[in-house]
């Protein structure tokens, strides 16, 4: 498989006979790497403590994933982000940003492409039974249970760990073909933590039972208690996620701080006591040197050690190295609004198609979408440099339509127009070792550069969502502004986070009810 992560870059040595012109006003302070949701929480927090800081953005727009591309009017969801969570803490700071009347109650609904059919999630036993037939369902149901007598042996990786849970047929229907697009290698090659941590508490039992529960009883499971791939609603920003962190970047300046675009890191000079200099490059090369007390990170955590001068020991290059990303490209393309679909978004586990996954940009936002028109994101999953990567935007479009027309969705001949948008490191690689190669990444630092704070999804290389990401983020801000010493490696994706209590205890993974944002890749069949 293609490595997906950028090449080395030689940071600027210390010592040079040239120095690096320190930036102005610069002095002791703290430097965030990153302006997503984890480096701009960072900002956010130290601000209400009184701290300021300087934040490094490589590109030109703020979000990370969880920007809102905008074409000729047109506002795109990066992957789509429902704003559901049971962190209190990262629920009003969302709602401290943002106001009321700035945020959407939206239903939730999102439905599998399967063998030419579409199946409902959360999964309604009539319509699944409709669609595979009595025959086939039966065989689902006695593969699960052979599957409770003589589970696999091995069920340290991502396949073994779902037939476990479900059964080969159910793994082969609803499981292995979508998430072999997903991570472009086969479930056999990933780890099984990714399953425990986006579909643990999820129950074959429960799923079935929960509808019919709700049809003939007029109950409804609590939403307190719901299983992350259950929620029904949830809220939005009515101008897509971006919203919420161009307005974070206006509150954090108002406050003193500063973010700056096209500043890529490429050094960090480090003493005896941890980094005391980042170095970032502009947009035309131009080095700049940003002293620094203490350093958050959300850059992809196997560049943030290769930018380290002097640079670390070789296992742990080599432990870096072994750390990949899956990167994605959405194709959107405008078509009539009677052509559209009812979705939120649609999986696509169909081999005979190369998109994943196809958002309906309108059912999240009238604001996204313009009258009398839909917009659909046919995402693609690929690694950066790779042959759709590099493939022409027009191509691109021309896939994409004709991948609606396979998908009888619309007929390609009603695309008005197209905008392709590239999102490189989306998704952290979770493959077999990828544990081992991180801890001995944060064993190092913790030793050898204390200073310096991995945050976030690419920061810390671990499945967060963006309400995890940012409390990553919150609490590594109060370990520096108050001292405390939180583990944020704790941070579990899909911990129960005790409502009834604010303390951080409460907020690092404890429970393990897989109450969440929701963001799942889909299993039995389908999920968020």
């Amino acid at each position: 498989m293609p490595e997906s992560d950028t090449p080395d870059v030689t940071p600027e040595p210390s010592g040079s006979e040239e120095p690096v012109p320190a930036a102005p006003g610069a002095g002791e302070e703290i430097v965030i790497i990153g302006a997503g949701p984890a480096g701009l929480t960072a900002a956010y927090e130290l601000a209400k403590a009184g701290r300021r800081s300087t934040v490094l953005e490589a590109t030109g727009v703020v979000g990370g994933i969880s920007q809102t591309a905008e074409r000729d009017g047109w506002r795109f969801d990066i992957g789509g982000h429902r704003f559901f969570t049971k962190v209190k803490p990262v629920d009003d700071l969302w709602h401290e940003i943002l106001r009321p009347d700035e945020f959407l109650t939206r239903p939730r609904m999102s439905r599998i492409y399967y063998r030419g059919k579409y199946y409902d999630y959360p999964i309604k036993p009539f319509n699944a039974l409709r669609n595979l037939g009595l025959i086939e369902a039966v065989r689902c149901v006695v593969s699960y249970l052979v599957a409770k007598v003589r589970p696999p042996k091995d069920q340290s990786t991502l396949e073994g760990y779902v037939v476990a849970d479900y059964g080969r047929r159910l793994y082969e229907h609803f499981f292995k073909t979508y998430n072999e697009k997903v991570w472009g290698i086969s479930p056999s090659e990933l780890s099984a933590d990714f399953g425990a941590q986006r579909i643990k508490g999820m129950s074959l039992f429960h799923a079935v039972w929960e509808p019919i529960r709700a049809k003939f009883f007029g109950r409804r499971a609590d939403r307190g208690k719901q299983v992350t791939s259950l929620i029904e609603e949830f809220e939005y920003p009515k101008y897509g996620p971006g919203m919420m962190w161009e307005r974070a970047r206006e509150l954090v300046e108002a406050d003193g701080s500063t973010v700056e675009f096209h500043r890529t890191v490429t050094g960090m000079r480090r003493g005896s006591n941890g980094v005391e200099a980042v170095v970032a490059e502009d947009a035309d090369g131009n080095p700049r040197e940003y002293p620094a007390d203490e350093v958050i990170s959300s850059m992809p955590f196997a560049r943030l050690v290769r930018v380290l001068d002097p640079p670390p020991p070789a296992k742990v290059v080599e432990a870096a190295e072994g750390l990949r990303f899956r990167d994605f490209l959405t194709v959107a393309l405008v078509v009539p609004e009677k052509d559209g679909f009812p979705d939120n978004w649609i999986y696509i586990h169909s081999p005979d198609v190369k998109v994943g996954r196809i958002q309906n940009f309108g059912r999240w936002s009238p604001y996204l979408v313009k009258d009398g028109r839909a917009c659909l994101g046919l995402e693609y999953f690929v690694f950066e440099g790779d042959g759709m990567w590099n493939r022409d935007d027009a191509d691109l479009i021309e896939l994409a339509k004709q991948e609606l027309g396979i998908l009888g969705l619309t007929d390609p001949a009603t695309v008005e127009t197209g905008y392709v948008v590239r999102m490189p490191k989306a998704y952290p690689v979770y493959d077999d070792g990828y544990q081992q190669r991180v801890k001995v990444l944060r064993d190092w630092l913790e030793e050898e550069v204390p200073n310096l704070h991995p945050v976030g999804r690419n920061g810390m290389h671990k499945y967060n969502n963006q309400d995890h990401s940012m409390l990553t983020a919150m609490l590594t801000a109060q370990n520096i502004t108050k001292g405390t010493d939180h583990d944020v490696w704790s941070v579990n994706v899909e911990a129960d986070y005790h409502e009834t209590d604010s303390s951080p205890e409460a907020w690092v993974g404890t429970a393990q009810d897989g109450s969440g944002t929701g963001r799942d890749a889909p299993v039995v069949p389908a999920g968020n």
